[in-house]
C-alpha cells in the first residue's frame, strides 16, 4: 500500500488552512461564496494548484471574475499561509475553477432522464415492474 507522502499532506494542509483564509480575510465584495474542492502540490512543492467551486451563480463571467479577485489575493495568501504552515518555502497558488461538480450535476440529471424514460416505454408496452426493480419480471402471485 502506497503510503501518505508530504505532497498529500502538504497539499491538504493547504486546501484547509486556504479555506478559513479565503472566507475570513478575503474582503472584496466581488468574491462569491466558494468552497476549496481540492489542492495539488508540485513533487518539488514550488507550486500548488488550487481547485474552487462557486456557490449559487456559476456562470462563465462569475467563474471568471472570482477566478481574477483569488488570483490577485495569491500574494496575500501565500503570506498568510507562510504564518500557519511551518514549510520553508510556501508554494506559489494558481487558481482554478474545479467543473466536477457541474459535470456530476449533468451526469446525474442525464440518469434521472434515462431511467425515467425506460420506466415510461416499460409502462407503455404494459410490462410490469417486479418489487426489486427488473424491468420485464412479474412478481409471483
Amino acid at each position: 500500500m502506497r503510503e501518505y507522502s508530504r505532497t498529500d499532506r502538504v497539499a491538504d494542509q493547504i486546501q484547509q488552512e486556504l479555506a478559513l483564509l479565503i472566507q475570513r480575510e478575503v474582503k472584496d465584495p466581488r468574491l462569491g461564496m466558494l468552497t476549496v474542492s481540492a489542492a495539488k502540490v508540485s513533487r518539488d512543492l514550488s507550486y500548488s494548484d488550487v481547485y474552487v467551486t462557486l456557490l449559487g451563480d456559476d456562470s462563465p463571467e462569475r467563474i471568471k471574475e472570482n477566478l481574477a479577485v483569488l488570483k490577485r489575493a495569491a500574494g496575500f495568501l501565500r503570506s498568510q499561509l507562510a504564518r500557519t504552515i511551518q514549510l520553508r518555502h510556501v508554494p506559489e497558488l494558481r487558481f482554478h475553477y474545479d467543473e466536477s461538480v457541474v459535470r456530476g450535476h449533468h451526469l446525474s440529471s442525464l440518469i434521472n432522464t434515462a431511467v425515467a424514460d425506460d420506466r415510461k416505454r416499460s409502462a407503455e408496452r404494459g410490462d410490469d415492474d417486479s418489487e426489486d426493480g427488473a424491468p420485464g419480471t412479474t412478481p409471483d402471485a
